[in-house]
């Protein structure tokens, strides 16, 4: 049996950096957007005991991929021969902002959690995948969400489901290099979900991406000429809202020739929720038959 799931991605709608920890963290206020669209996984369970990971971009395929550590994050909770063949379809731009690592891992924890029957919770995976970065327990709860901290205290949140054109120039973006950089505005003050709903939203992490990689400011303008635009975490993926997916499509179809895009969908609950359900409803049916 082959479980395929999908690992969608999403958008920082807003994101504000309100100071420094001790530790060098960030603390953050942001709204993660779930989309209808991202990468997709098939995982083969097996008896081997072993991981193994493959994806037509072969440089994904290593033991550091967060989809390899969140297994064996799990691996000492399950049977020894516990074992699972993954495989990777890679959709979504790497260094784009758009959080497709991160939901690689949080689909990765649910399926094997799933797969080896070990029976934890959502928030029990949720801890579990804070080890491997602060976006993945957004992904793991699969809800439209304001957060806070580093960008684990989430509040789920109820959006207007709209359209979006995601637009990814060609440059690669490190995102612990822009946290470290020392122009990076880091005194936004703290304000309530209520009035941030209410408030022009903005990236506190935007200008100094437009300065250091001028592609990502050109993309931008390129966009801004068919709607207000914005740069999802610390990019290079850019967005706009539009009003349906016909206006999305007549700009995508304008594209930059140095640019990537793609038409989503923002939904409050990840599609990755329904699939999980649908999985459980499946064996169980088939299992009382």
């Amino acid at each position: 049996m082959t479980l395929t799931l999908p690992a969608v991605a999403k958008l920082n709608l807003f994101l504000h950096i309100t100071g420094r920890r001790p530790d060098g963290y960030h603390n953050l206020q942001t709204l993660f957007q779930m989309l209808d669209t991202g990468d997709v996984l098939h995982f083969t369970p097996n008896e081997s005991g072993e991981i193994n990971l493959s994806c037509d971009l072969t440089e994904l395929a290593g033991q550091d991929n967060l989809i390899y550590r969140a297994a064996m994050l799990l691996k000492p909770l399950a049977s020894a021969n516990a074992g699972c063949q993954i495989r990777l379809e890679k959709h979504l731009p790497m260094g784009g902002g758009l959080g497709g690592g991160s939901s690689d891992a949080a689909t990765t924890l649910h399926a094997l959690n799933l797969l080896w029957q070990l029976q934890l919770t959502s928030a029990e995976l949720a801890a579990l995948g804070l080890k491997l970065g602060a976006d993945v327990p957004v992904f793991v709860h699969g809800q439209t969400a304001f957060a806070e901290g580093v960008g684990e205290h989430l509040q789920p949140v109820s959006l207007p489901e709209k359209t979006y054109l995601v637009v990814t120039p060609a440059c690669h973006i490190s995102t612990a290099a822009i946290f470290q950089h020392p122009d990076l505005k880091r005194d936004t003050p703290k304000i309530s979900l209520t009035e941030l709903l209410s408030s022009p939203w903005q990236n506190d992490c935007q200008p100094l991406v437009e300065r250091l990689y001028p592609i990502v400011a050109i993309t931008l303008q390129w966009l801004l000429e068919y709607a207000p635009c914005r740069m999802t975490g610390t990019g290079a993926s850019v967005f706009a809202e539009f009003p349906d997916a016909a206006s999305a499509q007549h700009a995508l179809a304008n594209l930059p020739a140095n640019c990537r895009g793609f038409i989503a969908r923002g939904v409050n609950t990840s599609p990755l929720l329904a699939a999980l359900t649908d999985t459980v409803y499946s064996n169980s049916s088939r299992h009382s038959v």
